[in-house]
């Protein structure tokens, strides 16, 4: 008996590749452009939240949702004048070239990470040697707890720093996960992180630059 026509035609309905769901809102649930959305800073559950422009606008006012959600910023600032030399990195106990830190503010303390294979770890970090080291950072000062984040890099015995969003330094857990092989990352790794750092720096204005222009 042969099968009836309306069955292979589900079947093959079952097995055609559907369309990847649109990326949403979690506050209203409007759809959200996939590569090109505003994040909050869930406090409570210490995640990242996508959001549409109006949910991320509402959450920057002061008060809104008890303070539960913090909107992320999309400033990208650079201090050239300031420097690590290797003695100050290694006072950071970071074991590998790349680190960013940022201020947790329900537990009042700054945490560390860094990326691995294993997706992002976090390392103790001192309040003194945070204050030794990056201290009289002008990024560090201008630091917003939860949502911003001062991203270290050392490469070719010189030390890069910038002030990013913080889903930007999640984006860059991701990517080297992903990427990830052997004991160092790998070749591909390696290209990927330079990729990124060219983007950073192209977007990061000098610190002294964005002083002036404020109010």
């Amino acid at each position: 008996m042969s099968a009836p026509r309306n069955g292979s035609g589900g079947l093959r309905r079952f097995l055609a590749e559907r369309p990847p769901r649109p990326e949403r809102c979690e506050l209203c649930a409007v759809a959200v452009p996939e590569e090109d959305h505003r994040h909050l800073v869930d406090t409570e559950k210490r995640a990242l939240v996508c959001a549409c422009t109006g949910c991320a606008l509402l959450m920057e006012r002061p008060g809104a949702a008890a303070g539960r959600f913090r909107a992320v910023p999309d400033r990208y600032l650079t201090d050239p004048a300031h420097h690590l030399d290797e003695a100050a990195w290694e006072a950071l106990q970071i074991p590998v070239g790349v680190a960013f830190f940022f201020r947790n503010a329900a537990l009042d303390r700054l945490v560390a990470h860094y990326p691995s294979p294993a997706g992002a770890t976090e390392s103790e970090l001192e309040p003194a040697v945070w204050t030794a080291v990056l201290g009289d950072s002008r990024l560090a000062a201008l630091l917003e707890p939860d949502v911003e984040a001062l991203l270290l890099r050392r490469v070719h015995g010189r030390c890069e720093s910038y002030l990013v969003p913080i889903d930007v330094c999640y984006e860059l857990v991701g990517r080297m996960r992903l990427l990830w092989q052997g004991f160092d990352g790998g070749a591909e790794a390696r290209a990927a992180l330079d990729a990124f750092f060219a983007q950073i720096a192209l977007r990061a204005e000098p610190v002294h630059l964005a002083e002036a222009g404020r109010p």
